[in-house]
């Protein structure tokens, strides 16, 4: 099993409106293809300007075929060109985890 913990931040100001972007057009597609994530939420302390979301997968190769699912999929395509538009996001993070050996996912989340 392996997590993809993901940080984005955006531009001051316009986080609100790129999670309402998500919202109605990111989410449906990305959860579509790659499940439900164990955690979505924006940061409340420390750089308040961003959010994380963490999704876990089976093994890289899992990952990388629902990554292609979800990168070939129209939907997603359009959702990527108006946040691209949107112009809110300034960085992005990606850090792929691997659970240490006591660790086991809470039932229901794997």
């Amino acid at each position: 099993m392996i997590f993809d913990h993901r940080t984005y931040t955006c531009r001051p100001g316009t986080i609100k409106k790129h999670m309402k972007l998500y919202e109605d057009h990111g989410w449906g597609p990305q959860s579509r293809h790659l499940g439900q994530p164990i955690l979505y939420g924006a940061v409340e302390t420390g750089d308040v300007n961003s959010y994380v979301h963490v999704w876990v997968y089976k093994d890289a190769a899992d990952r990388a075929a629902k990554r292609a699912a979800l990168a070939a999929d129209p939907e997603w395509q359009a959702y990527l060109k108006m946040s691209a538009e949107a112009g809110n996001l300034v960085s992005q993070v990606n850090t792929i985890l691997t659970p240490a050996t006591f660790f086991k996912v809470p039932e229901g989340l794997s």
